[in-house]
Formats: C-alpha cells, structure tokens, sequence
C-alpha cells in the first residue's frame, strides 16, 4: 500500500514537523514499506485465535502487600527543601 507524497506532507503538517525534499522522499518510502508489511498480516488465517483485550499475556505483578509507610524525615531527607513536613515546590500557577 503505497503512501503519496502529498500524504506525508499532510501528516508531517499535522505533527508540526518540517523535512526536506529528500526527507520527505524518504519518509514516503519507508512508510510505504511498513504499510505494505501491515497489509501482508492481513493474509494470516486468525480464525482459531483466541481474542483478546490486550497483547500483554498476564503481568508479572507482585503481590499487594500491606507495609507500614515510609518514616516522614527518612522521605524528605533528601529534599531540596521542605515545610512543616512536607515537600516544598516552586509555585506552578500564577
């Protein structure tokens, strides 16, 4: 499945990205060669394929533990700064 020029153009637009002619040549090429390796899954027979919701095959999660938490001087020990117990941050809104 072959990808125009102009189609690159539009998407390089969309994502405020600029390239050069030869860039942009490039770019046509190389998302035309995975467009095209897209279109050849297309050919797999999936018809006895469980689906599914998601790729991930079941996390390596740990087990939720209860813990105590952590000592609050032993977590702002290493803040750059701190008030009344908690950390202090540069203000962010106006």
């Amino acid at each position: 499945m072959a990808i125009s020029l102009e189609e690159v153009r539009r998407i390089a637009r969309l994502a405020h990205l600029a390239f050069g002619p030869e860039e942009q040549e490039r770019f046509t090429r190389q998302l035309s060669a995975i467009l095209d390796h897209v279109r050849s899954l297309d050919r797999l027979d999936t018809r006895n394929v469980e689906p599914t919701a998601h790729a991930g095959t079941g996390a390596a999660l740990r087990d939720d533990v209860v813990v105590p938490p952590l000592d609050p001087d032993e977590a702002l020990a290493n803040a750059p700064e701190s008030e009344r117990g908690l950390f202090k941050v540069p203000r962010v809104l106006g």
